[in-house]
């Protein structure tokens, strides 16, 4: 993860309760060549009351009149299922991952072999639920969405307390609103993150589109997080702030070529594929006429053209007043 930024597909609950679709969604992130393809993990009993509202979002995108418990019910996936979808991401050569939503469901993720853990926004202040996933020693990637730098650094002082060291763990900044407006996004808040709490960073992305994750690679996130779904039409909380799978392929390609371009040094020295074109793209000090031996040079029998392959213009006013040591003619490059 130093070395590579580390991309994870959310898939969530966007296959709807079916198996068939969850396969289908790990395909698409397999083909767009992400590292992880993350579902969620829960037990609607355990995570909400049955009075629970939804969010507005939830509302809007799901059309029809469930309660939260009622929606969450329908989105749960068994545990064999689970152990279905991890093998086939082995037959499709990508890492299966899943958030889970409650101690259970933590206990059930770590018996299962899950190596990274993440920590969804909306437990960053459940204290057991920090303090058994710290439990566990693995890596943890932690999202951030409606949090204060405050609760951040009480959150992973948990973590600390609780068996998770500095540098297992990924803080992510995020917005839980979805989607996202452009105007909220507030990227730079990964820096305060980074600066405060001294740990690797990434971001959680609910935005439309693609770009903003790809800025985030740019200002040093580690990790990605990005929703997606095999058709944004779909009945469902979620699929209308996802990507579809084109896109998410577009992204994938954008974010490695942007790890590619911030790759470099840093210092400003010419690269080994742009120095051919120096002599091309230069221009050298030559005579604007027929200059005989004898002659001093001045602005009226010397100019600056291309090629640079010659004398430098940078050495212009060294030259105005030398006398010329043989003849030239028009255009040839000057020499002492």
């Amino acid at each position: 993860m130093k070395e590579k930024v580390l991309i994870i597909a959310e898939a969530g609950v966007n296959h709807n309760g079916s198996t068939e679709q969850a396969k289908k969604l790990i395909d698409a992130a397999a083909d767009a060549g992400v590292d992880y393809v993350k579902f969620q993990t829960f037990k609607a009993d355990n995570l909400v009351t049955k009075r629970a509202k939804r969010a507005s979002y939830q509302d809007k995108n799901s059309g029809d009149k469930d309660s939260q418990y009622e929606m969450l019910k329908k989105l749960e996936l068994s545990h064999e299922v689970h152990l279905e979808l991890m093998e086939y991401c082995k037959c499709r050569s990508i890492n299966f991952l899943s958030t889970g939503f409650d101690l259970g469901s933590l206990d059930f993720l770590n018996e299962i072999g899950i190596n990274l853990f993440k920590i969804p926004s909306g437990e960053i202040t459940n204290l057991p639920y920090l303090k058994k996933i710290a439990s566990f020693r693995k890596r943890i990637v932690m999202s951030t969405g409606m949090a204060t730098i405050e609760e951040i650094k009480s959150a992973f002082k948990v973590l600390n307390e609780n068996g998770a060291n500095r540098d297992q763990i990924t803080i992510l900044h995020c917005n839980t609103e979805y989607p996202t407006p452009m105007g909220d996004v507030n990227l730079k808040a990964m820096h305060h993150i980074r600066d405060e709490i001294k740990t690797e960073i990434g971001y959680s992305d609910h935005t439309l589109g693609i770009e903003v994750p790809i800025a985030a690679v740019a200002l040093g996130a580690m990790v990605i997080e990005k929703h997606f779904t095999l058709d944004r039409n779909l009945p469902g909380p979620d699929h209308k702030a996802s990507l579809e799978p084109n896109e998410l392929k577009a992204m994938v390609q954008a974010i490695r070529n942007i790890e590619k371009a911030i790759s470099g040094s840093g210092l400003k020295e010419p690269s080994v594929s742009e120095t051919k074109n120096k002599v091309v793209a230069r221009k050298s000090i030559v005579a604007a006429k027929n200059i005989m031996k004898g002659e001093v040079f001045s602005v009226d029998n010397i100019t600056v053209k291309r090629p640079g392959n010659g004398l430098s213009p940078m050495l212009w006013d060294e030259i105005l007043g030398k006398v010329a040591p043989t003849n030239f003619e028009e255009e040839d490059t000057i020499k002492l």
